[in-house]
């Protein structure tokens, strides 16, 4: 279309987009951009605009600039088609756009200078105003968004597919030391960042029943003749790169109903039956993950599934339409990752769309299906491999199920080639589950329909393959392969850390955000003491950042001398802030007792969310803000020891605590933990790790070395030989200080004297400790002595910081990003050129 009215209409070309007033990078552009907007978008004048308008309206301005650069990419795929990422998630949690977006384009100077001329004599000011899209939950949300940046850093076209949720994930208060949950409206005061394309609009279905006929030619066909519609509606974020012209997108769906109002029905005076079915529909993208302890919860939960889904590939499928590509090249022109099973569905939706919209045959349509589709899986958590019942299933999808029900028949005819007569393991592979109520196993449909399954650390591919899924792996071991997360450097070391930027930038030169490797070359200044001094200033500067924020929110003031000891993500049992909690106690204790001599003065800091429905993972933060309650109290205390639970721990948090922590825990059981990306964002800004070896934790010990890492814990492999015969209670009556920890808890002294309070916690460690909790506290509490002992030698400490971020580099997401598209994606780098538009330098 542009390229036909241009020359017609004295436009420019495509993908020059020149006009300074949207694209220059200079104070004075942006200052004409900043008024121009607070005037004609937001309608104030100068001397009125507040700080949220201002706010509003330099995001607008830089949006113009990420505008220009996002059409031009679109324009260059046009004129010279390449094969497309697209990144199926139900979770991104992509943090704070203004302040990342003033960093790709490297004006954050130009903007601070613009917004003085308003009076803000710190940019802060205006950075804080923004509210941190409610699009995810956890490290699966964020890792999408730091896949997503990396992509666009290293130029590959690609789409992010998600849900636009109204509400996302809850925000947290701690009322009386319990988590209290209230509404996320993010969006309440407008958010600036998306551009609606309501004329992109996908129509899906859910419930209904099939129907069976022929075509034109005789051939068998089936229909689906759906009860009820949903319309989505995308709303697109650009996504830009880092230093580069190459911007992608983030398409968000948003749930509208087919029809909003019914007229006859209100004539009639049901007032609220007519706008039942626009309420019911516009659910789908009300809530990050609804609570599905609940039967309506689960529907609901798959119904987001399916909806975003399907949105997502019939907007693949009509990219191809639109530029007259046949749809059996589809292949060619899309690579999709699904991440985690969420998007699974993909597998029965995109048959349903080839085999009953495009009228192609079973083969044909299953082969473009496993060409373009990959699956990573995230967890081994049984609970979180989703299965939904049948009859659920059926009653939303009747014509998914009985995709799957041919997918598994097919499978399983393969299965019985390669082992016949064994119904063992047909049973384990089967996509449909008859051991107990049945159930369609969507793990082991996103197996079945890709063409590589990947885990997301080295040991966790390596559990994927003998524990999870043996048989998968026997039956194809060409399908199974690893790619290591990795976290963005720019996000969460040049922005979260300015100061530890420009110590680099002067060190080891300005484009070391694009090359994490070149972190290795601080190594040459490890024996350069007044470098080092250096270092541990600007450690000690994001520390007294964090410290100010703590005594703002809490009132508590933090010694930003003391070693920050930090343990930050979701609170989860198998994660054992639990133990972390126990030996703050032991060290209580300590102190109390006398035997301080050699403990390090510490400030233990810990955040992040318990579900709604997690009992025990709400009880476990009641316990830490219990300890806090009392140690913070006690003047014995003072100097040597805080106790700190950061509420609503989020992106925008995070930015505060990852630079601030000395001391980084990682202390998940042996197994459990997939990868972890919060591990390589403390690592990145020079935290020393204490952690089992579990995860990432095993890539990022071999990374630094031995020497630099507080190994402790029992290994997968000892962990397995003690499940069936571990008795807990056994172990607690050989340890004296941790039995002494026990009788302290019991007698109510962290729950002010309610000796009921925390009895399901000691009781389930007493009894069965599932997590192995008790067996690894004696060698959890020898690492944290030796932590002590290297704390007092800070020129060692602070070498061995250093060594940490400069063995780093492998943990970028954009070596994670290199090998998908090397290894699964089959795609390329395909830069964007713009004449007559400048390249941020």
């Amino acid at each position: 279309m542009t390229s036909t009215l241009a020359p017609v209409m004295g436009l420019p070309e495509p993908g020059t987009y020149a006009d300074p007033q949207r694209n220059g990078l200079a104070t004075k552009d942006l200052l004409d951009g900043l008024v121009e907007h607070l005037f004609y978008s937001l309608g104030r004048r100068v001397q009125e605009a507040d700080r949220h308008d201002l706010y509003m309206a330099l995001s607008y301005a830089v949006r113009d600039r990420l505008m220009t650069r996002y059409l031009a990419g679109l324009d260059a795929i046009l004129a010279s088609p390449a094969r497309v990422v697209a990144y199926l998630s139900a979770e991104f949690l992509i943090g704070p756009q203004l302040g990342n977006n003033l960093l790709m384009l490297g004006i954050q100077k130009e903007a601070a200078e613009a917004l003085r001329q308003f009076g803000i004599d710190d940019i802060e000011e205006i950075l804080d105003v923004e509210e941190e899209p409610g699009l995810g939950n956890g490290g699966l949300g964020r890792l999408a968004a730091c896949f997503l940046e990396s992509l666009a850093t290293l130029e590959i076209p690609a789409t992010g597919y998600g849900i636009r949720y109204e509400f996302g994930i809850f925000d947290q208060l701690i009322r009386d030391g319990w988590q209290v949950e209230i509404t996320d409206k993010w969006l309440k005061g407008g958010w600036p960042w998306e551009i609606v394309q309501p004329e992109k609009a996908c129509v899906v279905g859910f419930g209904g029943h099939t129907e069976s006929y022929r075509d034109d030619h005789g051939t068998h066909r089936a229909r689906w003749i759906p009860a009820e519609h949903a319309i989505g509606i995308p709303h697109d974020v650009p996504v830009l790169g880092y230093r580069v012209n190459t911007c992608n997108r983030l398409r968000l769906w948003r749930a509208e109903a087919c029809e909003s109002f019914d007229f006859q029905t209100f004539n009639s005076g049901d007032f609220y039956g007519a706008v039942e079915r626009k309420v019911g529909s516009e659910t789908l993208s009300k809530v990050l993950y609804p609570n599905d302890g609940t039967d309506a919860g689960r529907r609901l939960r798959l119904m987001q599934q399916h909806f975003f889904v399907s949105c997502s590939l019939q907007d693949m499928i009509r990219s191809l339409d639109a530029r007259g590509i046949p749809v059996q090249e589809f292949p060619e022109h899309w690579a999709i990752q699904l991440n985690d099973t969420h998007p699974s569905i993909a597998v029965a939706e995109l048959m349903r769309l080839l085999l009953d919209d495009k009228h192609l045959g079973w083969d044909v349509a299953w082969a473009i299906t496993t060409a373009c589709l990959s699956y990573t899986n995230h967890t081994l958590l049984p609970e979180a491999l989703e299965k939904w019942g049948l009859d659920l299933f059926g009653s939303l999808l009747p014509r998914h199920l009985e995709l799957i029900f041919e997918i598994n028949h097919r499978f399983l005819q393969q299965v019985r080639l390669k082992y016949p007569g064994n119904d063992v393991v047909q049973r384990h592979l089967s996509i449909i589950d008859e051991s107990g109520e049945k159930a369609v196993r969507m793990a082991h449909l996103a197996t079945v329909g890709s063409h590589h399954v990947n885990g997301v650390a080295a040991l966790h591919s390596a559990l994927v393959k003998q524990e999870l899924f043996p048989e998968f792996a026997a039956l194809w071991p060409e399908k199974f392969t690893n790619v290591t997360n990795g976290v963005t450097p720019r996000r969460w070391l040049a922005l979260a850390h300015p100061s530890l930027h420009a110590l680099l930038c002067e060190s080891i030169g300005a484009d070391w955000p694009t090359r994490p490797q070149s972190l290795r070359r601080l190594e040459d200044f490890q024996r350069d003491g007044a470098f080092l001094e250096r270092w541990a200033q600007c450690k000690r500067t994001a520390k007294q950042r964090l410290a100010g924020y703590i005594h703002r929110q809490l009132a508590l003031s933090v010694d930003p001398d003391s070693l920050f000891d930090v343990q930050v993500k979701r609170i989860h049992e198998y994660k054992r802030q639990h133990l972390n909690a126990l030996q703050v106690i032991a060290q209580y204790l300590r102190i109390k007792n006398g035997r301080a001599d050699g403990l390090a003065p510490r400030t233990v800091i810990f955040g992040g969310k318990a579900a709604p429905g997690y009992a025990m993972a709400k009880l476990i933060i009641r316990f830490i803000n219990g300890i806090a309650d009392v140690v913070n109290a006690d003047p014995d205390m003072d100097g040597r020891l805080r106790v700190i639970f950061l509420a609503d721990y989020n992106v925008k948090l995070g930015e505060r605590v990852y630079p601030a922590a000395d001391l980084s825990e990682q202390i998940s059981t042996a197994g459990l933990e997939a990868s972890g990306t919060g591990n390589m964002k403390f690592m990145m800004n020079g935290a020393l790790t204490i952690g089992t070896l579990d995860g990432a934790n095993v890539e990022i010990r071999e990374q630094v070395g031995a020497d630099n890492f507080f190994l402790f814990g029992r290994t997968t492999e000892e962990i397995g030989q003690l499940r069936g015969h571990y008795r807990p209670w056994e172990w607690l009556g050989g340890e004296p200080l941790l039995a002494e920890v026990f009788e302290l808890i019991d007698r109510g002294h962290f729950s002010q004297g309610d000796t009921d309070r925390f009895r399901p916690l000691t009781d389930q460690l007493r009894r069965a400790d599932p997590f192995f909790v008790l067996a690894d506290f004696s060698d959890y509490l020898r690492a944290q002595d030796a932590i002590n002992a290297t704390w007092a030698d800070r020129n060692r400490w602070n070498l061995m910081a250093l060594l940490n971020t400069a063995r780093s580099g492998f943990f970028s997401s954009d070596r994670a990003i290199g090998e998908y598209a090397e290894k699964l994606w089959n795609v390329t780098s395909s830069p964007v050129a713009m004449a007559g538009g400048p390249v941020p330098t």
